[in-house]
């Protein structure tokens, strides 16, 4: 007796194979983050011990070699915040379950590793106070929006605005600066992977603060939104959570 032919389905086969690819190709860039890191923060100190080891001889240091040494250290530097932002890029969803998080501490969190610059004016209207995430992605989204505005502010004062409220669909968090904002056929670009619309050697970045917004906006179903802006200056991004993400009581 002959067995039914068993048939296939080549869509579904084709999503799940493209979303281990996925996460092979993300966990491998966890363990090269994390492993290569190490030996970065070895050469991160080479330069200065070059230097010293010169000095200690008594032999002059010359102005190109000077230049070099100063040329070693920017790349270096420029490597390891390369390396922990992918690894900050890595751990999005990793390690961590969805619990309810008070904007206000998050914000107060992160302005702890990204303090705002003095002649900036942070501003906060948190009109819903709470929200269902991972604390880690949390910490992460509004790091990113904010260092974004601040690395890309094109003058020695600003304001940025943090605000929070609630809508039937569920809730919103946006951020908005005053800086040159990014033209719209920039809008799409911003968002991939080590991506910067100005060369490194004028604004220091590795290109990924945007990319862990758009990551984290697709991995709780969130909606990323340009809003309108005051005048021909400025960015407004407006992250629309479903009301999966909308915590209760």
């Amino acid at each position: 007796m002959s067995l039914p032919e068993r048939k296939v389905d080549t869509n579904t086969s084709a999503v799940v194979s493209i979303e281990n690819a996925a996460q092979e190709f993300e966990d491998f860039i966890y363990l090269v983050s994390h492993d290569v890191r190490n030996s970065v923060r070895a050469l991160l100190e080479l330069p200065q011990w070059i230097e010293e080891d010169i000095m200690d001889a008594g032999l002059p240091i010359s102005k190109s070699l000077a230049g070099n040494i100063e040329l070693m250290n920017t790349h270096t530097r420029r490597l390891d915040r390369m390396l922990i932002d992918l690894l900050v890029y890595s751990r999005i969803g990793r390690m961590q379950e969805s619990v309810q998080l008070d904007w206000n501490t998050v914000i107060d969190t992160t302005l702890d590793q990204v303090p705002v610059p003095q002649g900036f004016e942070l501003n906060r209207e948190i009109h819903s106070p709470t929200i269902f995430l991972g604390e880690h992605d949390a910490l992460t989204l509004v790091s990113s929006l904010l260092s974004n505005s601040i690395k890309h502010h094109d003058s020695e004062t600003g304001f940025i605005k943090i605000s929070t409220h609630d809508t039937p669909q569920g809730p919103v968090l946006s951020v908005w600066d005053d800086g040159p904002g990014i033209p719209k056929k920039s809008r799409e670009k911003v968002f991939e992977v080590m991506t910067t619309l100005k060369p490194r050697d004028e604004i220091e970045g590795s290109g990924m603060g945007l990319a862990n917004v758009r990551k984290i906006a697709t991995l709780y179903k969130a909606q990323i939104e340009w809003l309108p802006t005051e005048g021909m200056r400025g960015t407004r991004i407006a992250i629309r959570f479903p009301n999966s993400c909308r915590t209760i009581g």
